[in-house]
């Protein structure tokens, strides 16, 4: 079996769950794993897989099919998604949901200029939700759409907030609004505020010495993060951290609540995911879309592409036949 040779830029969360998610699949090999730390002190579980310096990447440009990039969304991807997209196909999970179009953008200009593609914004929110949403929307184009989060571990929320000067750890949990969600599953269409469907929990480890204050002035009046929301932020220790907060579940909803016919019947449409670990499954997402830009690479296809722009049968290790037996 001819094998996807993969490599991760990024040794975090995502990167970690990467690595175990190419174990699963049979038509992938892990080639290398790019970091910015001192390549010495990363152990990761592939024996025959090299960790290498992030700026030592261009020197594996012949061995490695797609790259996975693993950063966070707030500075990392940024920067680094059309740099690397440049010279290798690239996937990455850019959530961001207000800067895509700017995002995809600059990526696009960059793989078109050196012949690649790079798939952005793949995971489950966006990706797996984004797909259900147009699904929903194109069966009932009369009625609303609603997405609710958690309550979980937002990656990159988290990773924003251990952003912000003064914090030394951080977790983020988003929390629905059950009475919101309540309203929505009775069909009654309610027109709600990004602040009436979610809150935002805040649990940040802060260096010695920070000013609290300012820390919390910061997180709760970060643009496209935390502006919109009743946000909370609690101080604890680090030890606190690892014992309460070592887990990273999430999960969610969209609902669609539509109408047909001329008497109006009413419909509801429901996808939702309840998830052990954020990362491990939002790798998953990401190593599939990897057999997809593989194959359109294959094709001579270069630019950027979103998961509406990527057919099913393309994630799939199974043939157009086994799937048509199959699953259709």
């Amino acid at each position: 079996m001819e094998k996807i040779r993969i490599g991760i830029a990024g040794y975090g969360n995502i990167g970690r769950g990467v690595e175990l998610a190419i174990a699963r699949n049979e038509d992938m090999e892990l080639k290398a794993v790019f970091t910015r730390r001192d390549p010495s002190s990363v152990k990761i579980h592939t024996e025959n897989a090299a960790v290498m310096h992030m700026d030592d990447m261009l020197s594996m440009k012949d061995e490695i099919d797609i790259m996975m990039l693993c950063g966070g969304s707030a500075t990392d991807l940024p920067v680094l998604g059309p740099k690397i997209a440049a010279d290798f196909n690239t996937i990455d999970s850019f959530d961001t949901h207000a800067r895509i179009p700017e995002y995809f953008e600059n990526v696009d200009k960059a793989a078109k200029a050196g012949g690649k593609i790079g798939i952005i914004s793949v995971g489950w929110d966006p990706g797996m939700f984004s797909l259900n949403r147009l699904y929903a929307e194109a069966v009932l184009p009369q009625g609303s759409t609603y997405t609710f989060w958690g309550k979980g571990v937002s990656q990159g929320h988290s990773d924003a907030v251990r952003r912000v000067d003064g914090v030394k750890n951080a977790i983020q949990y988003t929390v629905p609004v059950e009475t919101a969600v309540d309203r929505v599953r009775s069909g009654s269409e309610p027109k709600l505020s990004t602040r009436e469907k979610h809150l935002r929990e805040c649990y940040v480890v802060p260096e010695e010495g920070a000013d609290l204050q300012a820390i919390e002035n910061a997180i709760k009046t970060m643009p496209n993060y935390f502006d919109e929301y009743d946000t909370t932020v609690t101080f604890i220790t680090e030890e606190e951290l690892k014992a309460g907060h070592s887990k990273m579940p999430h999960g969610g909803f969209v609902i669609r609540s539509g109408n047909t016919g001329e008497e109006g019947n009413k419909h509801i449409i429901e996808y939702s995911l309840k998830l052990d670990s954020n990362p491990e499954f939002t790798a998953s997402v990401l190593i599939c879309y990897a057999r997809a830009a593989y194959r359109l690479a294959k094709a001579g296809e270069s630019g950027a592409r979103t998961v509406f722009d990527i057919a099913p049968g393309l994630l799939s290790a199974k043939t157009p036949e086994e799937l048509r037996a199959g699953l259709l």
